[in-house]
């Protein structure tokens, strides 16, 4: 899941772009209003957590000009004005959320997390796929009782698949929402990325629930289903997943 963070505070930017990016968020970062605005009309973004007080644009204005253009991602402002008529303000102008500065990283990062749900219309926060659960509270997946633990990049890519089941996603649109402004992923990371995720949540013997459609993407697709996809289905371990992982798959 792809974040813009709208920041003058270089020191609070960093820290909360690090934590981001550690709970598996590709996180874009402006330190101005004007920059913000900027990223955010350019890119498609799953939250924007924008702080009222910047250089340049105020975090309201930045608010109202990207609704204003027919933006509609998910805004959460930050502000250490705590005032009723300020978050009234807030909320009117456009924004879905808002948290009062200081304020604890967990509180902001599981904001986050409800505001992506949200945006993929996702109530609960563990997606399930048969055997499979992928828990976005905890940022890992679970599979017959079993933890299986994601490193951020692995756990952004399944999280993005599981908020798109049985939808075909194009290389590009993976790179597009696990990937910052910062990151210049080489042409075969996404298969290799996709054969290290396998490798995790297959069980041994059987079709994996990552399935390659030639040409287009990949989609995540229950067991049963994927059973029923004899020429597309990919086994864990055999010679076409080495071929992933070298980048012979996926968008061609």
């Amino acid at each position: 899941m792809r974040v813009l963070l709208v920041e003058d505070s270089e020191r609070l930017s960093r820290t909360l772009g690090t934590a981001l990016r550690h709970a598996g968020y590709a996180a874009d970062r402006a330190g101005d209003g004007g920059e913000g605005l900027w990223l955010a009309q350019s890119n498609d973004y799953d939250v924007i957590i924008l702080d009222v007080m910047l250089p340049e644009l105020d975090g309201l204005t930045v608010l109202s000009r990207l609704r204003e253009g027919g933006k509609d991602t998910h805004v959460l402002l930050l502000t250490a004005r705590d005032a009723v008529e300020d978050r009234v303000r807030g909320l009117r102008a456009g924004a879905d959320d808002y948290l009062v500065k200081p304020f604890a990283l967990d509180e902001l990062l599981a904001r986050v997390e409800a505001l992506v749900r949200r945006r993929h219309g996702a109530k609960q926060p563990r997606l399930r796929f048969g055997e499979l659960e992928v828990d976005t509270a905890g940022r890992c997946a679970w599979r017959q009782g079993r933890r299986i633990e994601l490193s951020p990049r692995e756990y952004a890519l399944l999280h993005y698949l599981a908020l798109h089941p049985g939808e075909v996603v194009s290389r590009t649109q993976i790179e597009a929402a696990t990937y910052d402004e910062q990151a210049e992923p080489m042409s075969n990371v996404v298969d290799a990325a996709i054969y290290a995720l396998r490798k995790k949540i297959d069980a041994a013997g059987a079709p994996s629930l990552i399935q390659t459609r030639r040409g287009m993407g990949y989609v995540l697709q229950p067991r049963e289903q994927a059973e029923g996809c004899e020429a597309l289905a990919v086994r864990p371990g055999a010679a076409r997943d080495h071929r992933d992982a070298a980048g012979g798959e996926g968008e061609s």
